[in-house]
């Protein structure tokens, strides 16, 4: 064997890097791995797609030649077969033009609108922080106070009626802050007994006086021109603040070994879920002024956004009690072993953990609750789905118009769902501990 065939062959440059195989990066890969990994996923490929197709060559049309600038229905299709030529068909987005005010406030006084868009602000100044916690802690007062703004704004007339409101809420508080150290069940049933006997029997005098002394007072609007996605949001928004805490309360309730609580609990919930929400409006419409004393003048709004609440309390309350039940008993037995009380661990160890499980299913359930508010049409009030574009294709001139109304609206409901669906996952990120 000679020298040259015992010296071992050394590369002495690197070879250039080849480039991936086509079908291994990019679009290519994407594909592949999507869309066409098996025959049965490039079967349904394909048929998505001729659907998308069939939808979108069907409508597309129909949407293009959408004609905005029109006094009436006839005036929309006469642009159409100019444009387009006879046959052509095309959207009306006229009178959403027209009447997007009536989709919006109802029949609110259009001179007053200034009040619910200042309301529809400040309720964002009054939710961020407590969406977002980077925000100053100090903003959380006026938090606290915003409902109370937010009715004198919508409602109008005196403001001395709204700040009783808020004065039994305040006593509420000093006598449960007064008892504590007695339990926590004394205080919250003292607070809520003396609360009730001062707005019964100490809210008129004063009032009264307090308006003759500095009468401070807006324009009152009634319930009834409420309408559109004002009422809705005042519904949803009213529904998803007082249903939250009830249906927390609910789930320990029906978790306490306490018989009474937890069989009132139980029956609650039961009973609630058993029972369609439109059968509960008529009884807020209809039925609950057979049970109140002659004369009494109960708000319709304020009698539906309770029972919208109790709807909603009671399905947040099975929930919250899933969330609860998934927590390992370890938890419990920890919150034992560091000497908290019931409350404490409550508050400190067992609820972050339940509602963090109970996110997705607390969402889900607000998400619902704000789209059957347009079920208040059957008792008479004006949502934006149905009795709105009624009341708008009551007038001659846009008489035919249909899907323009559904359009227009489904937009509006798909924005603010999918806004609460995307702060749900973006919480859900934020509070995720785990990385598998």
């Amino acid at each position: 064997m000679t020298a040259s065939t015992q010296r071992p062959y050394v590369r002495e440059q690197m070879l250039p890097q080849e480039p991936p195989p086509t079908a291994q990066t990019g679009g290519v890969k994407w594909l592949r791995e999507n869309l066409f990994s098996s025959w049965l996923n490039t079967l349904l490929t394909l048929a998505g797609a001729f659907i998308v197709y069939f939808l979108v060559s069907h409508f597309y049309p129909w949407l293009s030649h959408g004609v905005w600038n029109a006094q009436s229905l006839p005036e929309c299709r006469t642009i159409i077969t100019e444009r387009y030529g006879e046959g052509a068909t095309g959207a009306c987005w006229a009178v959403i033009r027209d009447r997007w005010t009536q989709f919006i406030f109802g029949f609110y006084p259009p001179e007053l609108f200034w009040r619910p868009v200042l309301t529809f602000v400040l309720m964002f100044v009054a939710v961020a922080p407590i969406l977002f916690p980077v925000l100053p802690r100090q903003m959380l007062l006026f938090s606290m106070i915003f409902p109370l703004v937010a009715i004198w704004l919508l409602w109008g007339g005196s403001l001395w009626p709204v700040v009783m409101i808020g004065v039994g809420f305040g006593i509420a508080f000093a006598v449960l802050k007064a008892l504590a150290p007695w339990g926590v069940p004394l205080g919250v049933g003292a607070g809520v007994v003396v609360a009730v006997l001062f707005w019964l029997f100490a809210t008129g005098p004063i009032d009264d006086l307090l308006s003759q002394v500095l009468p401070i007072a807006l324009e009152p609007v009634a319930s009834r021109q409420f309408g559109g996605f004002l009422l809705a949001i005042t519904l949803g928004a009213g529904g998803i603040a007082m249903s939250l805490p009830l249906g927390i309360i609910l789930a320990l309730g029906r978790q306490s070994d306490m018989f009474l609580i937890k069989s009132f609990s139980i029956m609650f919930i039961e009973f609630i879920r058993g029972v369609p929400l439109i059968s509960l409006l008529f009884v807020a419409s209809l039925l609950l002024n057979y049970f109140l004393p002659p004369g009494t003048n109960f708000d319709i709004i304020l009698r539906v956004m309770i029972l919208v609440t109790m709807f909603s309390a009671a399905y947040i309350a099975e929930v919250i009690r899933g969330g609860l039940a998934a927590l390992p008993r370890g938890q419990y037995e920890a919150a034992d072993a560091l000497g908290l009380d019931y409350w404490k661990a409550q508050r400190l160890i067992i609820l972050p953990q339940a509602l963090k499980i109970s996110i997705p299913g607390i969402v889900s359930t607000f998400i619902g609750m704000f789209k059957d508010t347009t079920l208040v049409t059957f008792v008479g009030l004006y949502d934006p789905l149905k009795s709105i574009p009624d009341s708008i294709r009551a007038d001659i001139a846009w008489k035919g118009t249909y899907w323009e109304h559904f359009i227009f609206v489904g937009a509006i409901f798909f924005i603010l769902n999918f806004s609460m669906s995307r702060y749900a996952m973006y919480l859900e990120r934020k509070l995720k501990r785990d990385h598998r």
